[in-house]
């Protein structure tokens, strides 16, 4: 039986350990904190996941969250005219409905499920020596923590990584008593030009449903001023921004309250590809998973879409690879399969921070008109590939309105 060692115990992780186990391979899950801890910590991301990385969870007997869960069922874009209205607005149903689970919810839960399934979860901060003797002990080391000193050690990959700075201060914060939206449950999705974004979407969080406020502020913008505030006081710096950028979304938070003490988050990170191999002083190998080798600004939702997808790819590279060895080559095919497809989402995402280019004025412009054009963006968030044929190219997009127009 061929030994698997995964540091990280999240959402890429548990997901690929999970899938190891139903084929028969001993896994091992380094995780630096317990179930618990987890459980009664801080929330970590907004994590709404489309139809395909939702399909993954199922087909590996993950989703344990059914009809508690509110649904996503589509995706509505505002533009702010800079004055407290609207420049434009368009909106669609998905094809397939989204969700999004708390990980304090999720992760306890697979962690559990990955031990009743034969999986060993074992709780350490893992560090560079700690990786030495897993692959002294394993045929395949795979690193899915995506921060600390372990994640250093997989060089930036600067032809595939444009920015070397944050490009957008976060905040975020999970509320109850949000207003819902008056056409569909979903996302709402709100640009404000040249000084950032601002998300909701419905949740399952520990104490049930709720939903989410996520800022995206350009740095050193006005909406880039959440740093050090107490959980109350971003909340309250929250519908204070609403009022005087977002109006309509004001009108939906007048009674929202935190669900728990630690439903508030900030940060700021540079959008990054990494080398996917990182060679140990031994000379050995370890391969990068999600995060730690491909890490999006959330402002296109990306990330635990990606973090599954990643597993998924990596579960069908190990399982064709056979009996054959987890060299250095084998790490290079694994990342290139996922990259293939996952370049597309990190071009797409990269491209939506900066400033629209005309094209997607006009594509903006004609969605708002057209519920053919809305539906096709507000569906590619499930698979970014899409735009590529008509979105992010300017000579595509002309063709693509003249052929709906016709």
């Amino acid at each position: 039986m061929r030994k698997i060692t995964i540091v990280g115990a999240g959402q890429a992780g548990l997901q690929l350990g999970l899938g190891l186990l139903g084929h028969g391979y001993d896994v091992t899950v380094v995780s630096n904190r317990t179930a618990e801890e987890i459980r009664e910590g801080r929330v970590m991301s907004s994590q709404a996941m489309f139809a395909t990385a939702l399909a993954h969870e199922r087909g590996l007997g993950l989703d344990f969250w059914g009809e508690d869960c509110p649904p996503i069922a589509g995706l509505g874009v505002n533009i702010a005219d800079g004055q407290g209205g609207l420049a434009l607005a368009f909106g669609a149903r998905l094809d397939a409905a989204a969700r999004s689970v708390d990980q304090r919810v999720k992760m306890p839960l697979w962690m559990a499920e990955f031990t009743r399934r034969g999986g060993r979860l074992v709780i350490h901060e893992a560090g560079v020596e700690d990786l030495e003797r897993y692959a002294a002990e394993s045929d395949l080391v795979i690193v899915a923590a995506g921060k600390g000193e372990i994640a250093g050690l997989f060089e930036r990959d600067a032809a595939r990584s444009p920015y070397d700075a944050p490009q957008r201060a976060l905040a975020m914060a999970y509320v109850t008593g949000m207003a819902p939206l008056p056409d569909r449950p979903g996302v709402s999705f709100n640009v404000v030009p040249g000084v950032g974004e601002y998300f909701t979407m419905p949740s399952l969080t520990t104490s049930g449903p709720c939903d989410i406020m996520f800022f995206e502020g350009v740095p050193g913008g006005p909406l880039d001023c959440f740093d050090k505030l107490t959980p109350d006081e971003q909340l309250a710096k929250s519908q204070e921004l609403l009022g005087a950028y977002v109006p309509w979304e004001a009108e939906r938070c007048t009674d929202v309250a935190l669900t728990d003490a630690g439903a508030t988050l900030t940060g700021r990170f540079a959008p990054v590809v990494r080398k996917p191999v990182a060679v140990l002083p031994s000379g050995a190998p370890v391969l990068g998973l999600a995060d730690v080798v491909v890490l999006n600004d959330p402002i296109t939702g990306q990330g635990s879409n990606s973090a599954s997808k990643c597993a998924a790819s990596y579960l069908a590279t190990i399982l064709d690879h056979g009996e054959r060895p987890y060299d250095a080559a084998f790490m290079e095919l694994a990342f290139g399969r996922f990259w293939d497809t996952a370049q597309c989402a990190t071009t797409w995402t990269n491209a939506m921070l900066g400033a629209p280019p005309q094209h997607v004025l006009e594509l903006f412009g004609a969605a708002s008109t057209n519920a053919r054009i809305a539906a096709r963006f507000v569906n590619g968030f499930d698979d970014p590939r899409d735009y590529f044929h008509w979105f992010m190219d300017p000579a595509a997009a002309t063709d693509y309105l003249g052929e709906v127009s016709a």
